[in-house]
């Protein structure tokens, strides 16, 4: 491991500490990620996938909950995008996303849709799975791709880079700034980065996430 300012390693024993803690609870949750790959309905499927395409800029619990109540009300697979809109107050980018919700859907939940699984399968779970979702998926970049694989029991070796993890990633010396953008090329770089770092510390990269999510939040979340 690379040299360490003052104040890092501290935060890296923190993250140590963290999972150690929370070891069974996060194997738990991956198991239920690994289990809607084996047996998840269309619908939960597409559920994920809008989940995901919500997510930028918002909060992940908030967007959960309009996700649960759109489907819970039917709109998330009937309503339109003007409807769709009225439930992601917060969310923010709202007419776009909702649009992108319903093009996903008439693409992939359909019934003569095309089935995204399928997909994923052919394409082996990981990189290549990636780039055809952030190459075929409006709405979806390289950081909600890689949640949306994670959610579904696809993939768990790849970086969700939202705000948590980045600042994590500099507390603990992996990265020395924040980008203020992401594109495709820093992604990966931050992503290969953090891989080492996880080999380092000896916590997988699936668990690595869901430990600084949990140490900004407090929970294992999604």
């Amino acid at each position: 491991m690379k040299y360490l300012k003052p104040g890092q390693m501290h935060f890296i024993e923190e993250i140590k500490q963290i999972h150690s803690s929370k070891k069974e609870e996060i194997k738990a949750r991956l198991d239920e990620f690994k289990e809607m790959w084996r047996h998840g309905t269309r619908e939960e499927i597409f559920k994920e996938l809008a989940f995901c395409i919500l997510t930028p800029m918002a909060r992940g619990k908030y967007c959960w909950h309009a996700i649960e109540n759109m489907t819970k009300k039917g709109v998330l697979f009937n309503g339109d995008s003007n409807l769709i809109s009225k439930y992601l107050k917060g969310a923010r980018f709202i007419n776009k996303k909702s649009m992108y919700i319903v093009e996903a859907r008439n693409k992939f939940y359909l019934d003569k849709g095309i089935s995204i699984t399928d997909i994923i399968a052919d394409m082996g779970h990981g990189f290549d799975a990636r780039e055809w979702l952030v190459s075929n998926v409006k709405g979806i970049g390289y950081k909600e791709a890689s949640h949306f694989l994670r959610n579904i029991g696809s993939a768990q070796g790849l970086a969700i880079l939202d705000r948590h993890i980045l600042k994590n990633l500099k507390l603990t010396g992996v990265i020395e700034e924040i980008p203020d953008t992401l594109t495709g090329r820093k992604y990966l770089h931050i992503e290969k980065n953090m891989k080492e770092f996880s080999k380092n510390i000896k916590i997988p990269m699936g668990h690595l996430d869901l430990v600084m999510w949990c140490k900004e939040t407090g929970e294992i979340f999604k």
